[in-house]
């Protein structure tokens, strides 16, 4: 009484199909096929940059300088 028969499982799959269609079920699978590809290359893709160093990054001494002998003009005392 628990599990359900073939024609149950028939009238579900000729209800599902009257609903949809054949041809937006088949879009549908098309689509979820073509978003795990894109995941699957995105795990690649983060694989292949974990693997490259990144670039040394360095201070320029000189732009500090020219911003410490800046004033600050904003605040002119009445």
């Amino acid at each position: 009484m628990g599990s359900l028969s073939i024609w149950h499982w028939i009238i579900v799959i000729a209800v599902v199909l009257l609903l949809f269609g054949r041809g937006k079920i088949s879009d549908l699978m098309g689509d979820v096929a073509q978003g795990i590809k894109a995941f699957k290359k995105g795990m690649q893709d983060d694989d292949t940059t974990a693997e490259k160093p990144e670039p040394v990054k360095s201070i320029d001494h000189g732009a500090a300088s020219s911003t410490a002998a800046r004033t600050d003009v904003g605040s002119k005392a009445v």
